[in-house]
């Protein structure tokens, strides 16, 4: 005899499953019973071979103990007449595939870093030779490209789109196992602040992200790219659940500027600003609790000729709310010279709305030879207050070096910020003269190379 209740009960399982499984992004399989059971295996089919692995050779300079340098050092110490000056260095890292037509896979700046050779591998084992397209350490993105042919390109998703608590599937070549495929969630989103990059806005995901899983691809249950991956919080030096990676909408935008420039041109605001707190609002007699106050207006930038003033607190740009003054570094930093910005301000307690076009920014540069020819090749400029290291490291930055030159040779490179000369600090264009001005036999640079700090010694 059938049991009504039961009956009823099967019934309203068997409409429930048939109602989820469209939401499965046609994902279901079925076992031998006919019983329908969720799996990412199509996905992962479609979307696996769009990551490649990627792996480095290059070489550094072993930097010396300016202690070696003296003759007498080396004889009464018995320190080796010939020592190796440069050692061999290899990464592991991802890559996706954007564009299977051109062959232009997107990875993060730190994986291919100071790479003399990239070498690309694909899911079906055939290796290659990439070719450097751009690189932008501020964001952590850079464009390869390779020659294959027969290859296939994620599709992009808008990740603005993304909510918290969407599911995502994490796929790269962590430890150099081999392609290898993580899940979760999405955490959080909008994650700035955290001192990683120069520019932050990240996803952040508990898929797991391990190191080689650098540059590989966030996606969704539609096998659509959503984000590059690109670090995690591992404060004991393992993974504990804290992933982020970059979304596609920015690394897309900066994408296009790496293959038409091969660098990111970065509008320029000209304006210095500050977090809004509780107290600068009660000050200020306005009910915002969040925005950014403008502190200092550069004359003759975009924001003085749109008219914006000192005390004017920024609450809205491009129509999202500002939640502090990294918001708007952030979205100045990835738009491009001549692009139109919209700012709603307060302004004496009353809203209004300001229209800018973003400038070119402004480096005074210095031609480092006009100084010493033992810096001869190299480019030198201040850090400017656009920069995302304004404030947070002083000294002069080297903004180009010729190969081949004086200071190349004595491993100077593009990016290197100069903090002391013969212990001096170089913070502006005059201490930088007066520094190299006292220099008479040996030049001790201290130099900032990305997360760490050396000598270099220059005869």
């Amino acid at each position: 005899m059938t049991n009504p209740q039961k009956s009823l009960t099967t019934l309203l399982f068997t409409v429930i499953l048939a109602s989820v499984t469209p939401t499965l992004a046609a994902l279901p399989d079925a076992d031998s019973q006919g019983n329908i059971l969720p799996t990412l295996a199509p996905m992962l089919d479609k979307a696996t071979p769009a990551v490649v692995n990627i792996s480095t050779r290059g070489r550094v300079r072993i930097e010396d103990n300016p202690l070696l340098q003296d003759p007498f050092f080396r004889r009464f110490f018995g320190a080796p007449p010939d020592m190796p000056r440069e050692r061999p260095t290899q990464s592991l890292g991802s890559g996706v595939i954007i564009d299977a037509a051109k062959g232009y896979v997107l990875t993060n700046n730190h994986v291919i870093a100071k790479a003399e050779e990239i070498t690309v591998t694909l899911r079906d084992g055939r290796t290659m030779t990439a070719k450097l397209v751009g690189t932008d350490p501020e964001t952590d993105v850079a464009v390869i490209q390779i020659p294959a042919k027969n290859i296939a390109a994620l599709p992009i998703a808008d990740s603005e789109k993304l909510r918290v608590g969407d599911f995502v599937v994490a796929i790269g070549n962590p430890f150099g196992l081999g392609q290898t495929v993580t899940s979760g969630i999405v955490s959080a989103l909008g994650r700035t602040g955290l001192g990683i990059e120069g520019y932050e806005n990240f996803i952040q995901t508990d898929a797991s992200i391990n190191p080689g899983n650098s540059g590989g691809a966030l996606v969704n249950l539609r096998g659509e790219l959503v984000g590059i991956n690109t670090a995690i919080y591992a404060p004991g030096g393992g993974n504990i659940g804290i992933g982020f990676a970059i979304p596609t909408n920015m690394a897309r935008d900066i994408m296009r500027q790496l293959v038409e420039f091969g660098e990111v041109k970065r509008g320029r605001l000209g304006v210095q600003m500050q977090n809004l707190t509780p107290d600068l609002a009660k000050a200020f007699n306005i009910e915002e609790q969040q925005g950014a106050v403008i502190a200092k207006i550069t004359k003759g930038s975009p924001a003085d000729k749109a008219g914006l003033e000192v005390g004017d607190i920024v609450t809205t740009i491009n129509g999202r709310p500002v939640n502090d003054a990294s918001t708007i570094r952030t979205t100045v930093g990835l738009m491009r010279v001549g692009e139109k910005i919209a700012m709603g301000i307060l302004r004496n307690g009353k809203p209004r709305n300001i229209t800018l076009v973003l400038g070119a920014a402004e480096q005074v540069k210095v031609n480092a030879e006009n100084l010493t020819q033992r810096l001869a090749g190299a480019t030198l400029a201040p850090i400017e207050e656009g920069s995302p290291l304004y404030r947070r490291v002083e000294g002069m930055v080297v903004v180009n070096v010729e190969p081949g030159s004086r200071a190349w040779n004595a491993s100077l490179r593009k990016g290197d910020i100069i903090i002391s000369i013969n212990r001096q600090p170089v913070r502006t264009t005059e201490e930088l003269e007066r520094a190299i001005k006292g220099s008479d036999k040996r030049m001790l640079l201290n130099i900032r190379r990305g997360n760490s700090s050396m000598f270099i010694v220059i005869q």
